[in-house]
């Protein structure tokens, strides 16, 4: 997919990760549309990305039928979609057998929504507007790219519901792909170590750097902008279809 022609709906789009990549593919001369929750931060995304290429909707991904009308919204405004981005997710921590007792069963329910249901529900809105698209070269007519999280392999303790979320995300990449693959739509998964995001900048300066203490090389942190470049390897590349890639510096989490 040529950067150019990129139109895009990136979750989670006004912060972090998503953020991140919004200004990559606007860079590249994209256009994009964000879909998050904050409306303070949605606003100051388009002024500094520009109007004319980028719009902000304020959305719930797990609505579904909120996601498949702002989908098909962006498309208009973009002039086109062929490409959705999640970045969505909340981190759910929570033990299961905690000082207040067990786990409250929706504090688990709602971590799974939005990380994997969440997810899914915008693949599939992105995947039903992708399929009428004109086919490009090698007959792709969009790419999905999901985030996971290297606790889907590794969750710590406390990450139980955060980790089933992650998991169930690289689980059904290949499938997706597989099911997709006869519209020239690919579907591809993104697991990141740690990473400086919102969620990192609010952590104590001495847990900041024990955290990056544990990662072999390069000893830091992930930086947005590289998980930014990692998206935009994906669409360059077609062969990159159903594989989840851990972006996380051989980093391997311990049990807390």
């Amino acid at each position: 997919m040529q950067a150019d022609q990129v139109r895009a709906v990136v979750t989670g789009g006004v912060s972090g990760l998503g953020l991140a990549v919004a200004r990559r593919l606007v860079a590249d001369g994209g256009k994009v549309a964000l879909l998050d929750l904050n409306d303070d931060k949605g606003a100051a995304a388009v002024a500094e990305l520009g109007q004319d290429r980028a719009h902000y909707y304020r959305i719930d991904v797990t609505d579904e039928a909120a996601v498949a009308r702002t989908l098909d919204q962006a498309r208009q405004a973009l002039g086109g979609l062929n490409l959705a981005v999640s970045c969505a997710g909340i981190l759910g921590a929570g033990r299961v057998l905690g000082k207040e007792g067990p786990m409250p069963l929706d504090g688990f329910a709602r971590t799974v929504m939005v990380n994997l249901v969440g997810s899914f529900n915008v693949a599939k809105a992105a995947a039903n507007l992708f399929q009428h698209n004109e086919a490009g070269e090698d007959g792709e007519r969009g790419v999905i790219v999901n985030t996971a999280s290297v606790a889907a392999w590794e969750g710590q303790i406390g990450q139980a519901a955060y980790s089933a979320s992650k998991a169930g995300v690289v689980g059904m990449t290949l499938p997706m792909a597989r099911e997709l693959a006869r519209f020239g739509i690919r579907v591809m998964t993104i697991a990141p170590g740690v990473f400086w995001t919102p969620m990192v900048d609010g952590m104590p300066e001495a847990v900041q750097q024990s955290l990056a203490a544990t990662i072999p090389f390069p000893a830091r942190l992930g930086r947005p902008e590289e998980y930014a470049e990692t998206v935009a390897f994906i669409l360059r590349n077609r062969y990159l279809n159903g594989e989840t890639i851990r972006l996380d510096g051989a980093t391997r989490l311990a049990a807390k």
